[in-house]
């Protein structure tokens, strides 16, 4: 078999103790997923313990260390993640299990700009295929790395949870921003669903693109 075409096995081998599983984790999303969205904001099972899950940075899920290739798997755990405070999980209706994340767990992929100005709707796309407006309860922000000055944009998906926006698309909304007054002050931004999101002051801007 080639390297290319392995995937993970998720199943529980034979002689494993008993505990969360991944598999068992997909089983169970798998079921309160026939019923619609999961309602993952009214579980609160008990914790289980950590589960070798991680999130990388560019949207990437891992298990035990190789890369989750069935889309629909990855699909399905992020329709079960949930957000406490600064930990993920993922959540059944018997069980809470830790992951990992090293940024946000999504990454916003495309945009579409609806209307101009003021009135101008950014709705995102996300590498799991969720849709998200922004606007008052979906807000967008933005980090600079305080050596590099690289900004980090992300978005908010649901509940807590955040979707990076890729460079791509980060330069898309770029080209729609414009300049608008905060307590006085310029800053250079978006809109969407009649809310301005500030990038940066203006000021800065100019002195980033000296």
């Amino acid at each position: 078999m080639r390297e290319a075409d392995h995937k993970p096995d998720i199943r529980p081998k034979i002689g494993q103790p008993s505990g969360p599983s991944a598999d068992g984790l997909a089983d169970a999303a798998s079921r309160a997923a026939r019923r619609g969205p999961p309602p993952v904001h009214l579980w609160d099972p008990p914790f289980c313990g950590d589960l070798d899950i991680r999130i990388a940075r560019d949207g990437t899920w891992y298990y035990l260390g190789t890369p989750i290739g069935r889309q629909p798997l990855v699909k399905l755990f992020a329709s079960i993640l949930k957000r406490e405070g600064h930990r993920h999980f993922l959540v059944t209706p018997v069980e809470k299990v830790g992951i990992a994340v090293d940024d946000a767990p999504f990454v916003a992929v495309d945009v579409r700009a609806d209307g101009e100005g003021r009135d101008q709707t950014l709705t995102f796309t996300t590498n799991v295929g969720d849709e998200v407006s922004a606007g008052a309860d979906n807000p967008i922000r933005v980090t600079l790395d305080a050596t590099t000055s690289e900004p980090a944009p992300y978005v908010h998906v649901r509940r807590g949870l955040e979707a990076l926006i890729d460079r791509k698309t980060f330069y898309r909304i770029v080209d729609l921003g414009s300049e608008h007054s905060l307590q006085g002050v310029r800053h250079f931004g978006v809109w969407s669903e009649g809310v301005f999101f500030p990038f940066l002051p203006s000021a800065e801007l100019e002195r980033l693109s000296d």
